[in-house]
């Protein structure tokens, strides 16, 4: 791609009668693919907030008037890199390891012949423990650390596995990163329904990327390195869990996603969205017009 090509990703919230007031939403992080070049807000007033342990920050948005609110994000396709807070370990009940997991994860990374295999079997070992699906209760509730799964299959989502996942390679001394964003399946068009995320290993000056639910819902456990073994386009939004945003009275919340409703006890609700992508190619642009900024135009926001 030319390094002029932009992506734009247009993700409306839509009014609910019980629901008026704050959100929190992402603003965008970069990557090897893709820098942040703008974030904007319509049918709202919003500012940015820290989130004290990674450094990133997201949006603080008041709704008007009971109507959509449309958050725009702008991505020049400019290789930039992954934050570096990304693979920095912290102790939250989403990220600690239980002792029997850290002991199996260190038997799996001493059985390998190097640093690199010991990643990819650690892996493939997750992928072995887990069918696809989004169960009401997750094998982690109620625990204060990530137990070690045995013998047979647990249901989980993209969330669920790469919790398991971080857990353990970390628990093996392995730099690796939770992604959340949103992927675009190639039959969609530019849609999609929900937020999406993805693990990021360091090692030896290797960054590679892992995405065992997409492999799983594909119908393989034979988990290969790279982004996209389902054909579609994605986007990272923030990363990391076990946040703290103390301007939103949020402790310890497990991650940052798609936008959600912050509600009055302290705690985040899902919110009803509707997600597209478009892409703008550098002879596409040659050819429209020159517009003017939106008012609700922002700086990148580089986290």
């Amino acid at each position: 791609m030319a390094i002029e090509d932009i992506t734009t990703v247009t993700v409306t919230v839509h009014p609910e009668a019980s629901e008026h007031g704050r959100l929190l939403a992402p603003v965008g992080i970069p990557t090897p693919y893709q820098t942040p070049l703008s974030f904007s807000v319509s049918g709202g007033s919003w500012s940015l907030t820290g989130e004290t342990t990674t450094g990133q920050m997201a949006a603080l948005i008041e709704t008007e008037d009971h109507g959509p609110v449309m958050l725009t994000y702008r991505f020049s396709e400019i290789a930039g890199h992954y934050p570096d807070a990304l693979f920095r370990p912290r102790e939250t009940r989403f990220t600690r390891a239980a002792a029997d997991l850290v002991r199996d994860a260190r038997r799996i990374a001493e059985d390998a012949r190097d640093g690199h295999s010991a990643i990819a079997a650690i892996v493939n070992d997750t992928a072995e423990k887990f069918t696809y699906g989004h169960p009401a209760t997750k094998y982690y509730d109620g625990l204060d650390a990530i137990p070690h799964l045995g013998c047979g299959l647990t249901e989980g989502s993209c969330v669920d596995i790469n919790t398991y996942l971080i857990a353990a390679l970390r628990s093996a001394g392995f730099e690796a990163g939770y992604v959340t964003g949103y992927f675009f399946p190639a039959e969609k068009n530019g849609c999609c329904d929900d937020m999406h995320c993805w693990v990021v290993t360091r090692h030896e000056g290797a960054v590679l990327e892992w995405d065992i639910a997409h492999h799983l819902k594909m119908g393989t456990r034979r988990i290969c390195c790279g982004l996209n073994p389902k054909p579609g386009s994605r986007v990272a939004v923030a990363h990391s869990m076990g946040l703290d945003i103390p301007e939103a009275d949020l402790r310890a919340i497990k991650l940052i996603g798609e936008p959600m409703w912050l509600d009055a006890n302290g705690g985040l609700r899902a919110a009803r969205l509707d997600i597209r992508m478009d892409k703008t190619t550098h002879a596409d642009a040659l050819t429209e017009e020159p517009q003017a900024k939106p008012s609700s135009w922002a700086t990148p926001v580089l986290t």
